[in-house]
């Protein structure tokens, strides 16, 4: 309970922060995602996370509102279309935070943790997606920011696509413009145009207000130069310590008092958890390299014909227990239907005429009519995403038992025609592979991160269709894949597939033989580093409410990571485990 206190305390603290520092105590506060760009006035900023290393990027996004609303001016609205605006308004919001950055060194710190979390969000979208946040990243490099893994991946792709002349003169006028608002709208507009995305009704217009009479150029300069030269004086008559430019009264409601050993306590999942005793750490979770990683098709995995022979050894496991499966599948696949089926109320006086009771009124002369109207019942739009552990430790008996949940779960749901997505996750070789081969390149580095090539593997994509997709299941017992397990990436992948998924309900099931494992991750790192990862992605999910989330632990008991968990530890009490837990989850409907 005294994390959860502390973590209520540093989001008051975080907010009486922003408007500290923005200087506007009547700003109103809200425990909710913020926008990109902010909303003048307003605060937009959810709870502490509950992981120690998520805190700076956290703090980040109430900095980057409080420089918002303390040096961003609502100028006049210009005539740009929609993708425009989007960068336009980016380059702004860069801006502001570039200044306040410059001034508050930990803000500097905080957002660009937020930013390179954010672009490890952004980094497998479309490129033209990630164009606005893009220009924001490449404008705080020009700047002397410093970014690495996918933030740094954006920066390169948005130069060499975007940008590829050189544009030293470009570059100079936004860093002196930084300053004045008015300039800085007329390099960004200058960026527009190269990145081809200003309309030519809007450079004629442009180029019309260029034309005006010497004078009035003369006197827009003269009122640029002022504007600056205000800012530049109010800077001058404030103290030079940033600290003290703060209202004192502000400062003390955001000093609160926080126990450091609180804000590093790791994510507590369950009393098993709360009781482990290992090396704390002030070293967040990282990936070496990721140039080696792959998400990969499982029919690229091995030729036609051992598919084949793989979909028909998975056959024959399945066999023995077709008649008790089939049995459990059809009672689960009712419970479903009855809850998408229609149904009807009779004998009203309106609606559509019930012709199956007209004899009625032949038999008994007299007799109203009776008419009947359909009733729907709710049943939410629902997709299931199954993910897989393809480790070594699941080989043999394992392996197979998940093979058959997959397969059961996946024809059953499909019968009821709910979507169903099959993920797997391992690595691509054992101690390392080519990750590791180049961290020993550069010198073997301490605390390198994750360090092995990770493979993920779509079994069956949402959207294909059941039939054509079984034939790879059998993928799952092919020898050689079985490698180790980096569980905390492989959950957050299949997550950020399912939440960019249109169905309203979603559901995503974990097929576990327990830790993550990876020899040459661990060996380099602190032994905990991969399951505290696992914890912290977990709790992420959990706390989310978008994804309800249930593991099945194959052999093991995973219910020290996982809050909703059932185990299996053998095939005989597959089916009747299996198909009693998703008829719990589906009665929840």
């Amino acid at each position: 309970m005294a994390w959860v206190k502390d973590r209520e305390n540093l989001h008051i603290a975080a907010i009486s922060s922003v408007k500290a520092i923005s200087k506007k105590r009547e700003l109103t506060a809200k425990n909710s995602p913020s926008n990109r760009s902010p909303n003048i006035g307003e605060i937009s900023l959810v709870s502490a996370p509950r992981s120690s290393a998520k805190i700076d990027a956290w703090r980040g996004e109430g900095d980057f509102q409080a420089f918002w609303n303390l040096y961003h001016k609502d100028l006049e609205d210009l005539p740009l279309t929609k993708d425009a605006r989007e960068v336009f308004k980016e380059l702004e919001l860069s801006r502001v935070e570039i200044i306040g950055g410059n001034k508050y060194k930990g803000a500097k710190k905080n957002i660009t943790s937020h930013l390179e979390q954010k672009s490890s969000e952004l980094i497998n979208e479309k490129i033209q997606s990630q164009l606005p946040f893009a220009a924001n990243l490449w404008l705080k490099h020009i700047n002397g920011y410093r970014f690495s893994g996918d933030a740094k991946k954006i920066i390169i792709n948005f130069k060499n696509l975007f940008l590829p002349e050189d544009n030293k003169v470009l570059q100079e006028n936004f860093i002196k413009s930084l300053e004045n608002q008015n300039t800085f709208e007329k390099e960004s507009l200058n960026l527009l145009r190269q990145l081809n995305l200003l309309k030519e009704h809007s450079n004629d217009a442009m180029d019309d207000n260029d034309e005006e009479s010497p004078g009035s150029m003369e006197q827009n300069d003269a009122e640029l130069t002022e504007t600056g030269m205000e800012i530049e004086s109010e800077n001058v008559s404030e103290s030079q310590d940033p600290a003290e430019e703060i209202d004192d009264d502000l400062l003390q409601e955001a000093s609160v008092s926080i126990d450091d050993k609180s804000i590093e306590e790791e994510i507590e999942l369950s009393g098993a958890y709360k009781d482990l005793v290992h090396e704390k750490t002030q070293i967040p979770y990282s990936i070496f390299t990721t140039q080696f990683d792959e998400v990969i098709e499982a029919k690229d995995l091995t030729t036609r014909e051992e598919a084949l022979r793989l979909r028909n050894q998975l056959d024959h496991l399945i066999k023995p227990h077709l008649t008790t499966i089939g049995k459990l599948a059809n009672r689960l696949q009712r419970l479903l239907l009855s809850k998408q089926n229609t149904s009807w109320n009779f004998n009203l006086e309106e609606g559509l005429l019930d012709t199956a009771r007209l004899s009625r009124v032949v038999t008994e002369p007299g007799t109203p009519l009776s008419f009947k109207e359909e009733s729907k019942k709710e049943f939410k739009d629902t997709v299931v995403s199954l993910l897989i552990d393809n480790s070594g430790s699941m080989r043999g008996r394992s392996i197979s038992l998940a093979a058959i949940c997959t397969d059961l779960i996946g024809s059953t749901l499909e019968r009821c025609s709910i979507k169903t997505e099959v993920l797997g996750f391992t690595t691509k070789n054992w101690k390392g592979g080519d990750s590791k081969a180049l961290w020993q390149s550069k010198g073997s580095p301490l605390n390198p991160g994750r360090l092995n090539d990770i493979r993920h593997i779509v079994f069956k994509n949402a959207d294909n269709s059941w039939r054509r997709s079984r034939k790879d299941f059998g993928v799952m017992l092919r020898e050689g894949l079985l490698k180790e397990n980096i569980d905390g990436e492989a959950l957050s992948w299949s997550f950020q597939r399912l939440i960019k998924r249109p169905e309203e309900r979603k559901i995503l099931i974990v097929i576990s033989d327990g830790a993550p494992v990876d020899d040459s991750t661990l060996s380099n790192n602190h032994s905990l580093f991969l399951d505290d990862h696992l914890r912290t992605i977990i709790d992420s999910i959990e706390s989310e409410n978008n994804v309800e989330l249930l593991a099945i632990g194959i052999g093991h008991d995973v219910s020290k990571y996982y809050k909703r968990a059932i185990t299996i530890n053998r095939a005989e009490e597959l089916g009747e485990v299996l198909l009693n837990e998703l008829t719990e989850l589906f009665k929840n409907q």
